[in-house]
C-alpha cells in the first residue's frame, strides 16, 4: 500500500469525529473507489448471537446501479464472515456469459463492535478477482469502517443516556414543584376554614364571605391542578377521549378572547380573524389548547398586547398566537412541549411544565401541528396548523 493512500486514510479518520457517520463513510468509499474499483458496497452488521444480519449501509457505484433491485448484495457471503471472523471470497464459476450481473466476484471481511460482528463486502461484477494487492486497502477500509460505526454507536448511547438523564431531572423538578402547587391551595383552604371554625372569635359576615371567597377559589384552583395533571397522564397513556364534531375556528377563538377579556380589565387582545368554514374538532380539549396559550402569555408576558389571527390556504386552518413579552431563550426550545418541562428562571410565578405538553398532545389528536417562535426581548409566536379535512371520528389518543 503506497504512503499517499495511507496518509490520507489517516486524514480522514481524524476528521471522522466531526461529521456524520454516513457521510465520513461516503467520504472514505469515494477515496477507495480511486483505487480499488468495485461495483456495490455493503456493510452488514449481525444481529443477536445468531448468524442473520442487516444492512446498514449500501452503494451501488459502477455496473450495478441500474440493475440494483435484482443485483446480489452479497448477504450469504457476509453471514459466513459474521459466524466465522474471516475474510471470505467467492469467485463465480468459469462459465460463458453475457450477462455481467449474473457473475459477481464477491469479498467480504470483518468489521469487529462491541457486542456484535459485522461484515463489508465488496461486489465486482464479470470480475476482475480481487488481487492480494487489494487486500490490505480492503482490510484497512474495514478497519476505519468498524471505528466509524463504533462511533455512531458510542455517540447513540451517550445520547440516549443524556435523554435518560434529563428525563429523570424533569420528573424530579415536577415532584419539587406539584408537592409546592398541591401545598399552596391546600394551605389557603386548610388556614381560612380553621379561622371560621374558631370558636373563639366571631366573624362578620362580609369577613366570612371573603374567606368563603378565597376558599372557593383556592378549591377551584386545586381542582384545575389535578385535571391538567389526570389529562397528562391520559394523554401520556392514550386514554384521552375525544369527540370530532364540526367548530368553527373563528367563533371559538372570539369566545375564548372575550372570555378572557371579561377576566382581565387590562388585557389587549387584537383579533385578526378570516372567515373560515368548519373543521372537525373536539370543542372542549380544542379550548382548552386556546386557554393555556392565553394562560401563558398572561403569566409570562404580563401586560403585553396579545394578538391572534386565523388564517386559512388549500389544506390548512392556521392560528397564531403572539405576545410581546421577554421571549425565551433559544436553548429551551426543542424541549418545550416536553412533559413536566419548564424553562428555568423564566417567571417567578411557578407551573407545573405540563401545559404546553397537553397542547401538543391534543393538536396532534387533531391531525393538526403546533410549534413556536420567540425573539428574546420581542415577544414569543406560538402557531397551530389544523387541517381542513380530517376523519370524523370518536377515538381515544
Amino acid at each position: 500500500m503506497d504512503s499517499e493512500t495511507l496518509e490520507t486514510f489517516t486524514r480522514l479518520s481524524s476528521s471522522m469525529d466531526r461529521v456524520n457517520w454516513k457521510k465520513s463513510l461516503e467520504a472514505m468509499f469515494v477515496l477507495l473507489h480511486k483505487r480499488f474499483v468495485f461495483d456495490n458496497l455493503v456493510i452488514y452488521v449481525g444481529k443477536g448471537s445468531g448468524n442473520t444480519s442487516e444492512v446498514v449501509f449500501a452503494r451501488a457505484v459502477g455496473r450495478g446501479r441500474s440493475r440494483e433491485a435484482e443485483a446480489p448484495w452479497g448477504e450469504e457471503i457476509a453471514n459466513q464472515v459474521i459466524s466465522t471472523g474471516k475474510i471470505v471470497e467467492s469467485i463465480p464459476p468459469d462459465q460463458i456469459s453475457p450477462d455481467r450481473i449474473s457473475k459477481p466476484h464477491l469479498l467480504g471481511l470483518p468489521i469487529i463492535l462491541p457486542e456484535r460482528r459485522g461484515a463489508l463486502v465488496f461486489v465486482r461484477f464479470g470480475g476482475p478477482r480481487f488481487t492480494v494487492e487489494q487486500l490490505p486497502l480492503a482490510a484497512l477500509a474495514a478497519v476505519q469502517t468498524a471505528r466509524t460505526l463504533e462511533k455512531n454507536i458510542l455517540q447513540e448511547s451517550l445520547s440516549q443516556l443524556e435523554h435518560a438523564r434529563h428525563r429523570a431531572q424533569l420528573q424530579d423538578d415536577f415532584i419539587a414543584t406539584i408537592s409546592h402547587e398541591l401545598h399552596t391551595p391546600l394551605g389557603f383552604i386548610k388556614g381560612y376554614t380553621t379561622s371560621l371554625l374558631r370558636s373563639d372569635t366571631t366573624w362578620d359576615s362580609s369577613t366570612q364571605q371573603e374567606f368563603l371567597t378565597i376558599i372557593d377559589e383556592e378549591s377551584d384552583h386545586l381542582l384545575a391542578l389535578i385535571d391538567r395533571m389526570l389529562d397528562s397522564a391520559r394523554l401520556q397513556s392514550g386514554n384521552m377521549r375525544m369527540d370530532f364534531q364540526p367548530v368553527r375556528l373563528e367563533a371559538l377563538l372570539r369566545d375564548v378572547a372575550q372570555r378572557f377579556h371579561a377576566r382581565h380589565d387590562d388585557l389587549e387582545v387584537i383579533l385578526d380573524l378570516a372567515p373560515a368554514p368548519p373543521i372537525l374538532a373536539d370543542t372542549i380539549h380544542l379550548t382548552q389548547v386556546f386557554d393555556n396559550l392565553f394562560d401563558n402569555a398572561i403569566k409570562y408576558a404580563p401586560g403585553s398586547k396579545i394578538t391572534i389571527s386565523l388564517q386559512v390556504n388549500e389544506a390548512w386552518q392556521n392560528v397564531t398566537f403572539a405576545d410581546l413579552g421577554p421571549g425565551i431563550p433559544r436553548e429551551h426550545i426543542p424541549y418545550l412541549f416536553e412533559r413536566f418541562y419548564r424553562v428555568p428562571g423564566q417567571n417567578s410565578k411557578s407551573g407545573t411544565g405540563l401545559g404546553l405538553f397537553i397542547c401538543k398532545q391534543i393538536v396532534q389528536a387533531h391531525q393538526g401541528r403546533i410549534s413556536v417562535m420567540t425573539t428574546p426581548g420581542k415577544g414569543t409566536i406560538f402557531h397551530i396548523e389544523l387541517p381542513l379535512h380530517a376523519e370524523k371520528t370518536e377515538k381515544e389518543v
